[in-house]
């Protein structure tokens, strides 16, 4: 199932999305690195993080959304980041030639099912002395997205509807960590649950139904054609989201759990 992104409704909450991708960089270790790749690499402003952080590094930027490519490659006025249009679940680091020095994904894993080899394929591929990192939501069980299923059971549409919200898979930390063990790397996980403090100005009727619509709505989205009846969908879980996350003097808080994991492989 394809599904439509929209930069500007993702980049709305940008200060806080991408605090995470700081967090994971910030234990990676790499010095001079020859070749980084940001596997869903999104609109792009983390990726060009990547290559301030490394000016000598060949940075390569893969995603799937032509959308979300476009907008990177707005954004990469230098021409710095080589951008490539891929499902990270096809994507073979064969094509690039080498083997990469530091392999990094964020919030994006959570999007491809059997994503477990994946990262066995991508550890297998790094150079020695390579860092494979990651992050993913674990909020799954969050009024967020408990919230959005419950709604869906709810609406006309909801065998339709179900592919979408099923699409999302996370495991916990320590089945990350004891993976990318079992294959030679050395691993440091963590989980980390962010106190967003969203719209502080009082400027958006529900700041958690404008964070979703950038990220796990989208699917849904997608699959609601129908006007009256995708606006029916809003209608009830805006309401539902209201009482779940209600407005405080200083804003509306959100709180948001993220999985971290940072592989090395250690030098031959």
């Amino acid at each position: 199932m394809s599904t439509t992104w929209d930069p500007q409704q993702y980049a709305k909450f940008s200060d806080h999305r991408s605090r995470p991708f700081g967090d994971l960089m910030a234990r990676v270790g790499a010095t001079a690195p020859r070749l980084v790749v940001d596997l869903g690499c999104g609109n792009g402003p983390l990726t060009l993080s990547l290559a301030e952080r490394w000016p000598d590094a060949r940075v390569v930027g893969v995603d799937h959304s032509h959308q979300m490519l476009d907008a990177a490659r707005s954004l990469d006025t230098e021409t710095r980041v080589e951008w490539v249009e891929s499902d990270v679940a096809q994507w073979d680091p064969a094509t690039l030639g080498a083997a990469p020095d530091v392999i990094v994904t964020n919030a994006t894993l959570q999007w491809v099912p059997g994503h477990l080899d994946l990262l066995t394929q991508w550890a297998a591929a790094l150079a020695p002395g390579g860092w494979l990192a990651m992050q993913v939501p674990g909020n799954l069980d969050a009024p967020s997205h408990a919230l959005m299923r419950a709604v869906a059971s709810d609406h006309p549409d909801a065998d339709l509807l179900r592919p979408a919200l099923d699409r999302l898979q996370v495991e916990q930390p320590s089945v990350y960590v004891e993976l990318l063990g079992s294959v030679g790397l050395d691993v440091d996980g963590w989980e980390t649950t962010y106190q967003h403090v969203l719209d502080p100005e009082a400027r958006q009727a529900n700041p958690v139904l404008e964070w979703v619509r950038g990220t796990g709505l989208r699917p849904v989205l997608d699959a609601l054609t129908d006007q009256t009846r995708r606006d029916a969908f809003l209608a009830d879980y805006d309401a539902r989201l209201r009482a779940a996350y209600p407005r405080t003097p200083i804003g509306v808080i959100f709180p948001f759990r993220r999985i971290f994991l940072v592989a090395h492989r250690l030098g031959d």
